[in-house]
């Protein structure tokens, strides 16, 4: 009559928990930037009428939400002109399905038909190339920024920090989540949608975060803050975080009127 009495609790137990568990379930552990590189206008209205009338509607139909597309302030006056997709995937098992399921999808393949089917010698694009990314453990989930103004005037910023061994870049990732990085970014209004380990990539190893601001001045103030900051001086003084990042790249981008962040 024991045994039963605690099988049936244990029961009753494991029913309680399985909503948590499922609510933990639905992090969104992974990222996808996609860069497109094109040379000329023409190129640039194929690829932006593909993201914004087939990719990005077939990708929310698949539960995707929250994609966002960005370009480089510098866009317009670049030799290499760019177009930046981040999409957020639940596992590694949704990003390699998706081409599979976006093959299927009729209504991707008919609004796509103009880029998908575009001739071998009038390519959308020059080359095409696929940051694959893991967030951090102290900010496993995108989060939109908490901006009021409109989405044309604000600046995104993208950045990298590629580490010269994979000891040291190991230093500089536990900077930024035991170090208290990331809660001085959030303490300073940084507005981060993500922070996260590159897994496959062209650069390695690096990590790569993207903050939001409402506008060029508001970034430059920000970051003013930050370097004075003397939580940041005393954390960038330590010896153990000195010498982790090799290369940085800073790229300040601009969404597209179509992007869902």
């Amino acid at each position: 009559m024991k045994l039963k009495f605690i099988a049936t609790l244990a029961v009753l137990i494991s029913s309680i928990c399985i909503p948590q568990v499922f609510s933990q379930s639905k992090k969104t552990p992974f990222y996808e930037i996609k860069v497109y590189h094109f040379e000329n206008a023409g190129q640039e209205e194929l690829i932006d009428n593909y993201l914004k009338n087939a990719l990005l509607p077939a990708m929310n139909r698949k539960g995707i939400k929250n994609v966002g597309v960005f370009k480089p302030v510098n866009n317009n006056t670049s030799e290499d002109k760019r177009i930046y997709v981040l999409v957020p995937f639940k596992s590694t098992k949704q990003f390699t399905d998706m081409p599979e399921q976006l093959a299927k999808d009729a209504m991707y393949n008919e609004n796509g038909k103009a880029y998908l089917d575009v001739a071998y010698n009038k390519a959308p694009y020059k080359r095409m190339e696929s940051i694959f990314i893991k967030a951090f453990d102290l900010m496993p989930n995108m989060e939109l920024p908490a901006l009021k103004n409109e989405l044309s005037k604000r600046v995104y910023e993208l950045r990298s920090y590629e580490g010269p061994t994979e000891k040291m870049y190991t230093r500089k990732v536990e900077m930024f989540n035991t170090g208290g990085e990331i809660s001085l970014f959030k303490r300073l209004g940084f507005n981060a949608v993500f922070y996260g380990s590159v897994i496959a990539g062209s650069r390695m190893p690096n990590l790569m975060y993207m903050t939001t601001f409402e506008d060029m001045a508001a970034r430059d103030e920000h970051w003013n803050t930050f370097r004075v900051d003397e939580e940041w001086k005393k954390l960038s003084a330590m010896d153990y975080y000195k010498n982790t990042v090799s290369r940085n790249e800073t790229i300040l981008l601009n969404p597209t009127g179509y992007s869902q962040i």
